[in-house]
């Protein structure tokens, strides 16, 4: 349970915008005192060191004000533009990826850079004395500044160049594609104790009276599931000698007083009990990827279907999508996806879940898109290739049997759309090649 939290606060914490800023910040003062402390204790003379500050004090006071006072301006202006950047995410792309837009290490280190350097030069500017009060001048710590101000120069240079990358439609799909990437890596498969093949007889491990004998545990707080942390759950399960079936997967939205779960048998639920498997279900404002693989699916098709919006008209921003949605979905198919049933180190079934199927993958990667795009012939053949190029890789045959309904819808859509028979030759023949494709991957699998 500590992990599941400490990854959930870990992702808050990247998703905000002062984490990273903050500990820079606090590192800058840091090293404000250390090279003070340096400068007072420091018997050297600036004579035997080459590369340090040998001014006198009304020029380090000058440098220190010039580089505090550029780096708020330029702050200021990074800050500006970072704005300027997540208006144009939410505009072109869709709200829903600002998160992946604050979760941005590069923005944060270059904002962090600017205000610990500013901080660190106003920490070090009083203790500039001149002759007249004790004349002291910290040399190390104005050398120092002038290094931060230098490395500021090649932080904003930096800046420019990956404020004008991150918007680019490329690279935003590139990195939800990611996400979805090493989300497929985590989840699946994934286990919960160890599951029992889905082809064995589950006869007599779900008790008869199940219905008519559990406890029903209903949210307290309304937001999406974003984590159940599944080892906590199995270990009171077991604890307690308890079957539970969950009725809320990780992506869905919850209101207060919906089922979370079903307990059986119901003579054994007590409040703490209930307060302990509430405290398994951690809920949030929006989504995460964390334990939603169909999260950065839902971001893909958004960038899609928002390119192929009458104001956009962006056919190939949206075939990129599909080109990583088809890839996706190819490494998917390969994988085991895992078994709604649960079970304990004795064999002893213990958590029934609700697992994502691939057909309700497929038809959330492609439903949208075929219907927004069902008149544009490219995007419809690209539709129609990425089915063959999942096939390719199913090893199922329910899951063929999806991607052969979903060629049909395509193709269906597409003729209620079109306006040119030609264009509607053109897809289906592409159609008859992916079906042909299907039944061949049936014959030799």
């Amino acid at each position: 349970m500590k992990n599941i939290r400490l990854a959930k606060l870990w992702d808050s914490l990247r998703s905000s915008y002062w984490f990273l800023p903050g500990l820079m910040v606090l590192g800058g003062m840091a090293l404000a005192f250390g090279a003070l402390a340096l400068d007072h204790t420091s018997q050297l003379e600036a004579e035997e060191l080459n590369w340090i500050y040998r001014g006198g004090a009304d020029g380090a006071r000058a440098l220190l004000s010039t580089i505090a006072g550029s780096m708020v301006t330029v702050a200021a202006t990074a800050f500006s533009i970072t704005i300027v950047a997540l208006q144009l995410a939410a505009s072109n792309f869709g709200p829903r990826l600002l998160r992946n837009f604050m979760q941005d290490t590069g923005n944060q280190v270059v904002l962090g850079t600017f205000i610990s350097t500013f901080l660190y030069c106003l920490l070090v500017l009083p203790t500039v004395r001149g002759e007249d009060y004790n004349q002291f001048i910290p040399q190390f710590s104005v050398t120092i500044g002038i290094g931060l101000a230098i490395a500021s120069t090649g932080v904003l240079i930096y800046f420019i160049h990956h404020a004008s990358t991150i918007i680019q439609a490329s690279h935003v799909i590139a990195d939800v594609a990611d996400d979805l990437d090493r989300a497929i890596e985590r989840l699946f498969p994934k286990e919960i104790g160890h599951g029992k093949l889905q082809s064995q007889q589950l006869v007599g491990e779900i008790p008869q009276d199940f219905d008519s004998n559990v406890c029903f545990v209903r949210a307290k707080n309304t937001g999406y599931l974003q984590v159940i942390d599944d080892q906590a759950l199995l270990k009171t399960a077991c604890k307690h000698d308890l079957l539970l079936r969950l009725q809320a997967r990780p992506g869905k939205f919850v209101s207060e007083g919906n089922i979370l779960v079903q307990v059986y048998p119901e003579k054994r639920v007590n409040q703490q009990l209930i307060n302990k498997i509430h405290s398994t279900f951690l809920l949030g404002n929006e989504r995460t990827e964390q334990q939603d693989v169909s999260f950065p699916i839902d971001q893909l098709v958004e960038i899609a279907v928002r390119a192929l919006s009458p104001g956009i008209n962006d056919p190939f921003t949206a075939i990129r999508c599909i080109d990583r949605l088809g890839t996706t979905l190819s490494f998917l198919a390969e994988r085991e996806f895992p078994s709604p049933y649960r079970f304990d180190h004795e064999n002893n079934l213990r958590i029934i879940a609700k697992p994502v199927e691939f057909d309700q993958l497929v038809d959330v990667a492609f439903t949208q898109i075929r219907h927004y795009g069902k008149a544009d012939v490219r995007v419809i053949i690209r539709l129609l290739e990425a089915i063959e190029q999942i096939a390719s890789c199913a090893h199922r045959p329910h899951d063929r049997f999806v991607l052969e309904q979903q060629a049909e819808m395509i193709l269906q859509d597409h003729y209620e759309a079109a306006s040119q028979e030609k264009d509607r030759e053109r897809v289906a023949e592409k159609y008859n090649q992916v079906i042909s494709a299907i039944k061949q991957v049936r014959t030799y699998s």
